[in-house]
């Protein structure tokens, strides 16, 4: 069977990618396990070493590799070079400090010595996402690499060209040979791969369906798991919000990717003192946003990745409608080549609404009042996802205390949007998953947390 790669601005025709045959996944799966021999017994000295090696070819093709993302999903060249320097900085990031995250620690027992000590456990399998299909498998990668496990990284078949790449990324830096591979699979052969002995664990980033999917899987193999799911993450502005800089920003998260991600702000809770005002220029900032070809220097919202995409998109849009959303921005499909989505602004959004409870994987922000700061905390907490939030005050110290203390998600950001960076915990709560990747937190997942005591003679 054939993998298929199309440009989503013009449906051109990019690449036919033959899918891997049962004989060529046993000769990668035995590569792995074989190259974790070596490279779990390498000193972190070597691994970083490649790991920089690695951070400066993705600086050299930092250009060709934007436009290879733009061509295969959509995303504007602009976005692309920013998200492949993010993958250069992770792997300098665990390269500088690998070492000391999985030093052993020293523990007072009535032992002479006890420590606890991490240890790899074995090839890792990636099920990684098309919507940052470089960032996604760096900012497992570098951590996995580091703590010496081998990866075999499953793609989404749209961005198999961008998979290929990143490992020959890996290749030039003298990454052995099997310590990154590509698996050119389908979706349906992902749960026998993850039973398959020489697998250790599996980490999977993509929608709730998907993470079921791989954690019954995992779950029945009894393998450890880190699944980083969707989210419908609230944004709260509060009475006493420097509105006009809440409005950009707001505008700046919803249309990250074009709208397509996880932790892209997709509800607006506004206190009803300042909705007025919050309205107006939030829906002027996403009426500005250039719609167009992701090459395109200017463009700020390029096609989304599929067709499939966009019919779920609208459809949320128009049942929301239906059921008493009103329509002040965008939402119609548009005629001509590419998959495009207008930016989209629902108002009187209510939590029945799909554009309220389902996550929307595209740039179409839903817009609700609340009366205080306790109804705008009780809306933002009504939702079966936990990844991101956000909440607008001048005083700190309350959007402080809402973020740590009220706000359900994994990652909570006050007068700002929410993002990921290698030095924090990233993950979610609830039906965005599980496990936590970046900073020591991500890079202790898939290691063996391992007692070591020892007694006199």
């Amino acid at each position: 069977m054939a993998l298929e790669s199309r440009n989503p601005f013009d449906g051109s025709l990019i690449r036919l990618y033959e899918e891997h045959a049962h004989e060529e996944v046993e000769k990668i799966l035995d590569s792995s396990a074989t190259a974790f021999e070596g490279w779990s017994r390498t000193a972190f000295d070597q691994r970083a070493e490649i790991l920089r090696r690695a951070a400066g070819l993705l600086r050299e093709r930092n250009r060709d590799h934007a436009g290879l993302i733009a061509r295969e999903m959509g995303k504007p060249v602009s976005q692309g070079r920013g998200e492949v320097e993010k993958c250069a900085w992770v792997c300098e990031y665990y390269a500088e400090n690998a070492a000391s995250f999985l030093s052993p620690v020293n523990v007072a027992t009535d032992a002479v010595c006890s420590q606890i000590v991490f240890r790899p456990i074995g090839p890792v399998l990636a099920v990684m996402p098309w919507n940052f299909p470089f960032w996604q498998v760096f900012r497992f990668a570098a951590p996995g690499l580091m703590a010496g496990n081998t990866v075999l990284l499953k793609h989404s078949s749209n961005v198999t060209g961008c998979a290929l790449a990143i490992e020959e990324v890996f290749r030039e830096a003298g990454l052995p040979d099997g310590c990154f591979r590509t698996l050119v699979l389908c979706s349906p052969r992902i749960p026998a791969l993850i039973g398959d002995g020489r697998i250790a664990a599996v980490t999977l980033t993509g929608s709730t369906a998907a993470g079921r999917a791989v954690g019954e899987a995992a779950g029945s193999a009894l393998k450890k798991a880190v699944l980083e799911l969707g989210g419908s993450d609230p944004y709260i502005v509060l009475e006493d919000a420097d509105v006009e800089a809440a409005a950009r920003i707001c505008v700046q998260s919803r249309l990250i990717n074009s709208g397509q991600s996880c932790i892209a702000a997709k509800r607006f809770i506004v206190h009803e003192d300042v909705y007025d005002g919050f309205r107006d220029m939030f829906v002027r900032g996403m009426r500005a946003a250039v719609v167009g070809d992701p090459m395109e220097e200017d463009t700020l919202v390029g096609p989304l990745a599929r067709s499939d995409l966009r019919h779920e998109l609208h459809s949320q849009v128009t049942r929301s409608l239906e059921m008493g959303a009103s329509l002040v921005l965008g939402g119609t499909v548009p005629d001509g080549p590419g998959i495009f989505y207008p930016p989209t602004v629902l108002e009187h959004v209510s939590p029945e609404m799909p554009a309220f409870g389902e996550e929307t994987f595209g740039p179409v922000a839903a817009l609700s009042r609340a009366r205080d700061e306790r109804e705008a905390i009780e809306l933002a907490n009504g939702t079966a996802f936990g990844l991101g939030a956000a909440v607008f005050t001048r005083d700190v110290e309350r959007g402080y205390r809402i973020a740590s203390e009220e706000l359900r998600a994994g990652c909570c950001f006050v007068n700002g949007f929410v993002r990921s960076d290698p030095r924090l915990p990233f993950g979610g709560v609830g039906q965005s998953g599980y496990g936590r990747e970046l900073s020591e937190f991500g890079i202790r997942e898939f290691v063996n947390t391992k007692t070591v005591s020892a007694y006199p003679g």
